[in-house]
């Protein structure tokens, strides 16, 4: 399980370090453990945090958020209810985030490294900022990248496949969600909080589904992928041919235009 400092988890549920201590002060948010003098938060915290600023921008109070816990936790199991809170705030890949220099950075992507490209793959999450240093959240994605720019793709291209990707994907993810949401969760759980006899049949229906999502995903990718080369490699060749035909003399495109002389 993944642990985070204050101010990493702030980043990642896109909140304030201010806002973090608020709710930890008004009962909403659990006390990190402590190392020291340091505050470690789990991704149980994460996924408690960003549900209580979807609430916040839906326009409920502190003290309607607080009485949905209560209720929610009132005679559960604390166990099962920091299940279901991990369930929803997992990280859904085993990967371990990296970091790198921008010299590094320089090292593996050449001239292509620009204030304008960082700046993108900053927009795009493909880095963050930490210090004098960037965090990567996905070392395949970086990596993949990495091996498109050997075989000779810009980094511009590179970061326009992210780009497309991040906002197909994240497209489908959500409509994905929202119908597990109403034919799983909402079956489970019909127009009410779920109640805390419920956390650890949730949380397991969650983890349940993630290896499925990800099974569609790649199936349909990979079917999209072989069609799509078909695709382009016989426009590539009939142009290839064409050029040919050219070089052997007969012209019979430019001839069929510009008529006999």
């Amino acid at each position: 399980m993944a642990e985070y400092r204050i101010d990493e988890l702030a980043r990642l549920a896109d909140t304030t370090v201010r806002n973090v201590r608020v709710y930890q002060d008004r009962g909403l948010l659990a006390p990190p453990r402590r190392e020291g003098r340091v505050g470690i938060y789990s991704e149980a915290h994460l996924a408690r945090l960003r549900l209580i600023g979807q609430l916040l921008r839906r326009g409920y109070t502190f003290a309607n958020i607080g009485e949905m816990f209560r209720v929610w936790e009132r005679g559960g199991d604390l166990s099962d209810i920091l299940g279901f809170e991990s369930a929803i705030g997992d990280a859904w890949s085993d990967e371990i985030a990296d970091y790198v220099t921008l010299g590094e950075l320089r090292d593996l992507f050449g001239k292509g490294v620009t204030p304008k490209t960082i700046k993108r793959a900053l927009d795009l999450r493909v880095l963050e900022r930490d210090g004098l240093r960037f965090r990567v959240p996905s070392p395949r994605l970086l990596h993949a990248g990495v091996e498109l720019v050997k075989l000779g793709m810009s980094v511009g291209s590179v970061l326009d496949i992210a780009e497309n990707l991040r906002d197909k994907v994240g497209g489908v993810a959500e409509h994905m969600v929202r119908l597990v949401s109403e034919h799983i969760i909402a079956e489970h759980a019909p127009g009410t909080v779920v109640r805390s006899e419920e956390t650890a049949e949730m949380a397991e229906l969650i983890r349940r589904v993630r290896p499925l999502a990800q099974q569609a995903v790649d199936a349909v990718l990979a079917q999209a992928m072989a069609e799509n080369l078909t695709t382009v490699m016989g426009e590539h060749f009939a142009l290839a041919m064409e050029h040919l035909e050219r070089e052997q003399g007969g012209h019979p495109r430019a001839e069929g235009l510009t008529g006999p002389s």
